[in-house]
């Protein structure tokens, strides 16, 4: 199809973007790559399309109607379309709205002599007629002749070469809309649920789409309105200062609904619909406002700016949600708050994001302490005691200096110009400045500037920075740091003191600056551990590694997988053999030092559970206990069923397995099995690495004396 086809489809109510599609994000860089192809007529890709006669919701404010019959939806390119619309037509297309229109492609120019694309820049165009508007050639504003007249109008002579060339160039970009652009379609037979899925394999192969956003496309397949109820509680959130993505609601509908942070496909299933609504309605109109509300109130954070890494608050959400807020105490809050500032300073979530989500939400559904044993989970990676030498080089991209702030605010800091208070009720626009204590101008000049590495980090360094007012940086001149705080401690005696600035003002010399530096380092480092270790007392708890980091380890001389009880996975039948191998690993468990056996995992730590086992026992995990414990007793004595193990089934996502612990046994264990003549032949087994093995005789004699005395 043709491209002016195409937007004239759109205009003509004839093609639509579905509502679980995104905004328009395409940046203009990639507008203009998108035309330099076109001239070129190098491949652009494709669109992909799907007919249909019971469309998703549509994006845009016409209505589908089904008098109408079939209409085209598209399913892929719509980035592309949208770039060549708006370029075009220069107009905004009718299933967008402008504020979904993120960053305008429009005002792109091209050089009609070279062919190069630049967005308008005065100095370069200006006095060069050969910079056209792109879009003024396809509104017919500029035609070629045009563009000759105003370059003969420059007195600049055109030779008949130049003007075929500019002729050609001009009719490259002119017939743009005439480009066939490659049309793929999938059957008009296909369901809204598997067009969406083919939407979901078309993007999860690329990197434009985030895994949320792919799940959003799946939820809004079975809620239709979910992406703009989503977008219109963010623009809420943002208007209070909290700027937050669609991922961020993503993953707390994850975390609440599954208790993980990494497999966003558990939310693509249609049967989440009545759950997950519910739990929306619970987030929007409760829980989500409380954590905010907490964190402007007794964190002093007053925008989402201020914050390393949001997704701090997700764990926080899943506490408040399942907990409720009324169940909340004091204590409870400031255990949260002092977590959470740790998160932020000791970058909790700055790598591997999904997985520690998991281990964290997990806490936090299963523990009785859950900010404690998070709190001592970051301990066991990082030292939680501030020493001043992190303050060494660090910027103000640093967390630390996000805990200055908030340490500021909670000693009612003011500015050194206003003298006003630090802690602000701040709107979409964040409204706090950081200035240089000694100016950057001046330590520049005397050597602290980009030549110098290590000196010009010193002059960026957090601990020649404070916090102003914007009207006060604006007004602030680039004083000397003396003349400068001289009149800060006149104007204002205790400013200094409330923002932890050294008083002593031979430090503020300029000869003086690195003392000052590592004087105010070790200042800042005592007030900061104060500050946390104030808000609340924290416990060291125990805690046991859980079940997934085991599984991620791999078996051990103390673990062992093993795919199903009596489920055989490669002839898809029950298989008897299977119950003897699981007791031969737990008679070798108990022959040697103890262990774990876990039932529902593969060799490699793939998740299988345990569903095909209890199909096969025409029950549960109560009737596989049952079982197992009926061949334990059966084969190994009550004694040892009763006191010996330890049967206990475990989660892990929605998927329930089974871990059975061995102590390690105070007698030997024996194991009758058939031989080929239906004889039974006492066995010995005992671990050796990460298997069980059975010893000979002379072998198991002397293993037997030595082990069990």
């Amino acid at each position: 199809m043709k491209i002016n086809q195409i937007l004239d489809k759109v205009d003509e109510n004839q093609l639509f973007v579905p509502a679980f599609q995104r905004e328009y994000v395409w940046k203009r860089e990639n507008a203009k790559d998108l035309i330099a192809s076109l001239i070129r007529k190098y491949p652009t890709g494709t669109m992909l399309t799907w007919e249909t006669n019971s469309p998703p919701e549509l994006k845009g404010k016409w209505r589908y109607d089904p008098r109408q019959g079939a209409v085209k939806i598209i399913l892929d390119g719509q980035q592309r379309i949208t770039t060549l619309y708006l370029l075009i037509k220069d107009k905004i297309p009718p299933y967008y709205k402008e504020s979904e229109i993120l960053k305008d492609p429009r005002g792109l120019y091209v050089n009609i002599g070279t062919l190069e694309l630049q967005y308008y820049k005065p100095t370069l165009m200006q006095s060069d007629p050969q910079w056209v508007n792109i879009t003024d050639i396809f509104q017919r504003k500029t035609r070629e002749r045009d563009l000759i007249r105003a370059i003969q109008d420059k007195g600049i002579e055109i030779s008949r070469e130049e003007e075929d060339i500019l002729s050609d160039n001009f009719r490259a970009v002119e017939n743009i809309p005439d480009i066939e652009f490659v049309e793929q379609s999938i059957p008009i037979k296909a369901s809204r649920k598997e067009a969406i899925d083919i939407f979901y394999i078309v993007n999860s192969s690329g990197v434009n789409l985030t895994e949320a956003e792919l799940a959003l496309a799946q939820i809004s397949g079975y809620w239709p309105q979910a992406r703009e109820i989503f977008k219109k509680k963010l623009e809420q959130l943002k208007d209070d200062g909290f700027v937050f993505k669609l991922d961020f609601i993503i993953y707390c509908l994850l975390g609440v609904l599954h208790h993980i942070g990494s497999d966003k496909t558990k939310l693509h299933d249609k049967s989440n619909d009545k759950k997950l609504k519910e739990a929306w309605k619970k987030l929007d109109e409760e829980v989500i406002d409380y954590v905010v509300n907490v964190l402007r109130s007794q964190a002093y954070v007053d925008h989402s700016d201020e914050i390393n890494s949001v997704y701090a608050l997700v764990p926080i959400v899943v506490y408040v949600y399942n907990k409720g807020i009324s169940s909340l105490t004091e204590v409870n809050i400031k255990k949260v708050i002092k977590w959470f500032y740790y998160s932020q300073i000791r970058q909790r979530y700055i790598s591997q994001l999904p997985q520690k989500l998991d281990k964290d939400i997990g806490i936090v559904v299963r523990s009785e302490n859950p900010f404690d044993e998070l709190l001592y989970n970051i301990k066991l990676e990082r030292p939680l005691d501030i020493s001043p030498d992190e303050f060494i080089g660090v910027d103000i991209r640093n967390a630390l200096f996000s805990l200055m702030r908030w340490c500021f605010k909670s000693k009612n800091a003011i500015c050194f110009t206003t003298g006003n208070g630090i802690r602000k009720n701040m709107g979409k626009k964040y409204s706090l400045e950081w200035d240089h204590i000694f100016p950057y101008s001046i330590l520049k000049e005397n050597g602290y500037n980009r030549n110098n590495r290590h000196k010009y980090a010193l002059a960026q360094e957090i601990t020649n920075r404070a916090i102003l007012t914007q009207i006060a940086n604006r007004k602030k001149s680039n004083k000397l740091a003396e003349n400068y705080l001289k009149d800060v401690k006149q104007k204002f005696p205790s400013a200094l003191k409330l923002q932890i600035v050294p008083e002593e003002e031979k430090l503020w010399k300029l000869e003086n600056f690195e003392q000052f530096l590592e004087i105010r380092r070790k200042m800042l480092a005592k007030e900061l551990n104060n500050f946390l270790d104030k808000i609340t007392t924290t416990e060291e708890v125990e805690t046991q590694i859980p079940i997934e980091e085991l599984i991620a380890e791999g078996e051990s001389d103390e673990l062992e997988f093993k795919s199903s009880l009596r489920w055989n996975y490669k002839t898809e039948q029950i298989d008897k053999k299977l119950e003897i191998v699981i007791l031969k690993s737990i008679s070798a468990f108990s022959n040697g030092e103890g262990g774990t056996l876990i039932i529902g995992v593969e060799d490699e730590g793939k998740i299988l559970g345990l569903d095909h086992d209890y199909s096969s026992l025409n029950g549960g995990k109560d009737e596989f206990e049952l079982h197992l414990r009926n061949l334990l007793n059966k084969t190994f004595g009550k004694v040892f069923a009763t006191t010996g193990v330890s049967i206990t089934f475990l989660v892990i996502g929605e998927t329930e397995i089974c871990a059975i612990n061995m102590s390690k046994g105070n007698k030997a264990l024996y194991l009758d099995i058939l031989d080929n003549n239906g004889q039974k032949i006492e066995k010995f087994y005992v671990r050796s690495g990460n298997t069980s093995q059975e010893l000979g005789l002379s072998e198991m004699n002397e293993y037997i004396k030595s082990r069990f005395k």
